[in-house]
C-alpha cells in the first residue's frame, strides 16, 4: 500500500498501545504502509483481542507507561522517528470505578512517553491520542473546536484535558527549539469498528447481546455524539505524521478528526441504522441510575479540512454496514476481514481524490 507521501516506508514507528482496538488497527496500516513498527503497552484486555486475530509481526513490547524507566529503556532501544501515543485508559466508567488508574495512566504516562522521546535523539514527530471529550462540555449544539476551553466532568475525561496540558508544556517548555522533535496533539469522536470488545462501549456491547442471544441494556438512549468508523480518524492521524515528518512546524499543534454533521446522531438512531444490518439486535432502556456522560457533544474540523486537506471518507452509514460486516463476517465465518476493510477505505479515498490516498 503506497499513501502519505510514502514517508512510513522504512521507517522506524513506535506505537504505544498497539494491543488496544485503535493501536491495532493503526498498526495494521502502517505494516502496510511497509513501516517498521514497535508497539509499546499492555497485553490485550479483552478476549476475543483484534490484536490477537491480526498476528502481526512486529517488535511487541508489552509494559505500563506508568513506569518511566521501562518507556525510556522502550523507547530507546525501538529508536523511533516518529511516535503515535494511543496507549490510555479509554473508557469514561472505569474512570469512576478507579479514578487513580485513569488520571495515572493518561497524565503521569503521557508526560513519562513525551520524557522518553525527550531523552531520544532519534524521535522526530510525536502525536498524542486523546479525545473529543477532552472539551469543557457545555452541551451546545455547535461543534467543539481547537482554541475552546479544555476540561472535564468525569475523570476519564478530565484526565485527557491534562494530558493535553501535558503536551502543550513539553511543547512550549522543551520541544520549541530549532531541530526539536515536533509535538501535536489529535482529538476524535466516538469511534466505531470490528474488533473492539471493550468494556461499556455500545457496539461492543450490542456484539455480546447478540452472541449471547441476550438483549442490551441502554443507558443514554438520546445521548448525541460524533460517531465514525476507526479508520476515519486513524487517516487523520497518519496525514499529521506525515506533516510532522516533512518537517512542517506549523502543523505541531491540536487537532480535532470528527465526522460530519450527519454522523451525529443519538444512541437509539444509531441502534436503528444498526438494526437494519442485523435484525437480531434488541434492546431496553434500563432505568438504574447512571454515573454522569455528556448528552450532547460535537466536533468541528473544519481545521484538518482547511489545512491538512482531511476529510471524512465514508458516511456514517457505510461505517456503520462496515462494522457490522465486520463482527457479521467473524461471528458467522471465523474471518477477520480488518486488512479487506483497510483497502476498501483507502480506494473509497482515493476515489474521492484525497492527497493522502496516492503517492
Amino acid at each position: 500500500m503506497t499513501s502519505f507521501g510514502d514517508v512510513y516506508r522504512n521507517r522506524n514507528v513506535l506505537v504505544t498501545g498497539h494491543t488496544g482496538f485503535k493501536g491495532s488497527w493503526l498498526t495494521l496500516w502502517l505494516k502496510n504502509l511497509d513501516a517498521k513498527v514497535t508497539g509499546m503497552g499492555l497485553a490485550p484486555e479483552t478476549q476475543p483481542s483484534h490484536w490477537e486475530m491480526l498476528g502481526l509481526d512486529i517488535d511487541d513490547q508489552r509494559l505500563d507507561i506508568r513506569d518511566a524507566d521501562a518507556a525510556a529503556a522502550a523507547v530507546k532501544a525501538a529508536s523511533p522517528e516518529i511516535v503515535f501515543h494511543l496507549a490510555a485508559q479509554s473508557l469514561v466508567r472505569r474512570s469512576y470505578r478507579d479514578p487513580l488508574e485513569t488520571w495515572s495512566t493518561n497524565v503521569v504516562g503521557t508526560a513519562n512517553v513525551l520524557e522518553a522521546c525527550r531523552q531520544s535523539s532519534s524521535v522526530r514527530a510525536i502525536v498524542v491520542i486523546t479525545t473529543d471529550k477532552c472539551y469543557e462540555n457545555q452541551e451546545k449544539e455547535h461543534g467543539y473546536c481547537e482554541s475552546d476551553r479544555l476540561g472535564g466532568h468525569d475523570p476519564y475525561s478530565a484526565s485527557k484535558a491534562s494530558a493535553e496540558l501535558v503536551v502543550s508544556s513539553y511543547r512550549d517548555s522543551f520541544f520549541s527549539e530549532k531541530g526539536g522533535p515536533l509535538l501535536a496533539s489529535a482529538r476524535a469522536g466516538n469511534v466505531i469498528g470490528g474488533g473492539d470488545w471493550s468494556e461499556d462501549r455500545l457496539i461492543p456491547d450490542i456484539v455480546r447481546s447478540v452472541t449471547n442471544g441476550e438483549m442490551l441494556e441502554l443507558r443514554f438512549p438520546n445521548a448525541t455524539r460524533p460517531w465514525q468508523h476507526v479508520l476515519e480518524p486513524l487517516s487523520g492521524y497518519l496525514c499529521l505524521g506525515q506533516k510532522l515528518l516533512e518537517n512542517k512546524k506549523e502543523f505541531a499543534e491540536a487537532w480535532n478528526f470528527g465526522p460530519d454533521d450527519k454522523s451525529n446522531c443519538t444512541v437509539k438512531e444509531m441502534l436503528l441504522n444498526l438494526k437494519k444490518e442485523w435484525p437480531s439486535i434488541d434492546w431496553r432502556t434500563t432505568d438504574e441510575s447512571q454515573p454522569h456522560e455528556a448528552g450532547l457533544l460535537h466536533l468541528d474540523s473544519s481545521k484538518a479540512l482547511k489545512r491538512l486537506e482531511w476529510q471524512p471518507v465514508w458516511s456514517f452509514d457505510k461505517g456503520l454496514s462496515a462494522t457490522a460486516e465486520w463482527y457479521k463476517t467473524n461471528f458467522e465465518q471465523d474471518k477477520v476481514i480488518s486488512l479487506d476493510q483497510l483497502q476498501a477505505y483507502t480506494d473509497s479515498a482515493r476515489q474521492l481524490g484525497l492527497g493522502w490516498s496516492d503517492k
